[in-house]
């Protein structure tokens, strides 16, 4: 009799672990994925070229030499939004920057990115305000938001091209979120 429920609870820990174990991946908490992604720039930065220069001869005076300058300064990038990331769900620390390339593009810039490791994270920008401590765990998902991808690693500096669709004016915040439990890991005030 005690072998057959030793064998009926051994089953079902083998059952239980069989359907827990996918889901909540506990050996996340143990890995680690950095990226170092370089700061994206627009288009390949090309060689700088000589301003065209004319020269004007004449039978009676010397030569003019007249050089034309560029009609206009190189385009840079900007930085429309920016702020740091609070701990949430699991510890949490890094800057974000939301980027206006110069061909007009956007993308959100995560650096010196250090947080948890876990299963289904995305990088959301939402309307929410930014509240610490646990009262701030929950509030992404509850107005608008914009997922962004799924976050790439859980160390280090990362880009996130923003839809040209999307209206930055509606968000205030971005947050590292875990799909799978709706629950932020971290989140920064974009100001």
């Amino acid at each position: 009799m005690k072998r057959k429920a030793l064998a009926g609870a051994a089953a079902a820990v083998v059952a239980a672990a069989a359907i827990t174990l996918p889901l909540f991946q506990p050996w996340r908490v143990f890995t680690d994925k950095v990226v170092d992604e370089a700061l994206p720039s627009a288009s390949p930065t090309a060689a700088p070229t000589a301003a065209p220069i004319s020269i004007q001869p004449s039978s009676t005076k010397p030569p003019t030499v007249s050089v034309v300058p560029p009609k206009e300064p190189p385009a840079t990038t900007k930085v429309l939004a920016k702020g740091s990331l609070i701990s949430h769900e699991h510890g949490t620390s890094g800057q974000v920057a939301v980027l206006q390339l110069p061909d007009g593009s956007r993308v959100l810039r995560l650096e010196n990115l250090d947080t948890s490791d876990g299963p289904d994270l995305r990088v959301w920008l939402s309307d929410a305000g930014v509240v610490p401590g646990r009262a701030g765990w929950h509030v992404f998902d509850d107005g608008r938001y914009q997922t962004l991808g799924r976050l790439k690693g859980n160390h280090g500096n990362q880009n996130y091209p923003i839809p040209a669709s999307v209206e930055l004016k509606n968000f205030r915040s971005v947050s590292i979120w875990c799909d799978r439990f709706n629950v932020s890991f971290g989140a920064a005030a974009l100001t």
